[in-house]
């Protein structure tokens, strides 16, 4: 049956362009779900990249101010609306929001829910939710790359880039993976060669670890050295970008950078060497709803399974309570940590 006892939300407001600090936790009432939607009871959402630009304003879609952030989330379903099938009660599932994930409650419809795999930790399953399925369809739909190819993954300590490292060598895949040195350790452990990313030489090292090129470079960081990853394809090989990260504390529009990367990649299509530009974007196709919504839940579903089978290992860098997501978004932007720092409802940590 419908949970009723729930009227209220707590949420975490970004009012505008501020520091960490000054996000607002409120409470406020939580409106009856309508026809196809849920209630979703929040179990563990995160901090990704692109809150950390949405603080800023730099985020390329972003709502405008003030708005609740979170990209995607983890949770149990504790009440439908008219006509949605019961069933869903007291279930947990998965959901990309692109915001409103730092809640303790979210209205969502029915259809954007991805069954969980019973007995995963659900801070286990949040790192793997926008990560796992950006990484999921970059490297299986887009660069479409064979076992036995070799690709470099920029950020490979991230959290999409840990993901990316993990789904690769279980498809047979070489990687090499940018870091700073203090999590070398760690990129080793996933099974990628670490590079330091800090290393004003990390291309020609790059270059020098795969002289023939390669496969497949994922690059999230643009600006200047999206050139310097172009050139390190061979022949057939896949340019895949899917951030602006040099340009996050760049003054000016928004999506002024966004913009110019594009540019950029439909020239280098142009040209006749045999190589492809693309840069991702998870929300792509959405205008077929149905279409996208059926291809995120095969591809996450894809990825929970492996979670669940242990194939994939979840890289949880720090939890937080919800009422503390401000320090977790400090820690995420203080670049110190290997993984996706976690956020989840206060009642769950000590």
């Amino acid at each position: 049956m419908n949970d009723t006892s729930v009227n209220t939300v707590t949420e975490v407001v970004l009012p505008g362009k501020v520091e960490p600090d000054a996000l607002q936790v409120v409470t406020r009432g939580l409106s009856a779900p309508a026809a196809g939607q849920v209630v979703l009871r929040m179990d563990a959402t995160g901090v990704s990249f692109a809150e950390q630009q949405m603080r800023r304003g730099k985020y390329y879609d972003q709502p405008p101010f003030p708005f609740v952030p979170g990209y995607d989330v983890v949770g149990t379903v504790t009440a439908v609306g008219p006509g949605t099938d019961t069933g869903l009660v007291g279930r947990r599932f998965a959901a990309v929001t692109k915001v409103g994930g730092w809640a303790s409650h979210l209205l969502l419809d029915a259809a954007d829910l991805v069954a969980v795999p019973d007995g995963v930790d659900p801070a286990a399953v949040e790192t793997v939710v926008v990560n796992g399925i950006t990484a999921w369809q970059m490297l299986h739909r887009v660069a479409k790359v064979r076992s036995g190819g070799t690709i470099v993954v920029l950020g490979a300590n991230g959290g999409v880039g840990s993901t990316l490292v993990q789904l690769a060598r279980h498809a047979g895949i070489t990687v090499i993976g940018t870091a700073s040195a203090r999590h070398h350790a760690a990129v080793r452990k996933l099974g990628a060669t670490p590079v330091d990313y800090r290393d004003p030489d990390m291309y020609q090292q790059l270059r020098a670890l795969a002289p023939d090129g390669v496969d497949a470079v994922f690059d999230h960081v643009g600006g200047t050295g999206i050139a310097q990853s172009w050139q390190l394809l061979r022949r057939g090989g896949t340019l895949v970008s899917y951030g602006t990260a040099a340009t996050k504390d760049t003054d000016g529009n928004a999506q002024l950078p966004a913009l110019k990367l594009f540019t950029r990649l439909v020239i280098w299509n142009l040209l006749p060497n045999g190589k492809s530009a693309h840069f991702y974007n998870f929300w792509a196709g959405k205008r077929r709803l149905d279409a996208f919504r059926r291809r995120l839940s095969e591809d996450l579903t894809q990825v929970l399974g492996l979670l669940a089978d242990g194939v994939l290992e979840p890289q949880i860098a720090a939890r937080f309570p919800l009422s503390d997501t401000a320090s977790a978004l400090a820690l995420a932007e203080s670049r110190t940590v290997a993984g996706k720092i976690v956020v989840v409802p206060d009642a769950h940590t000590s």
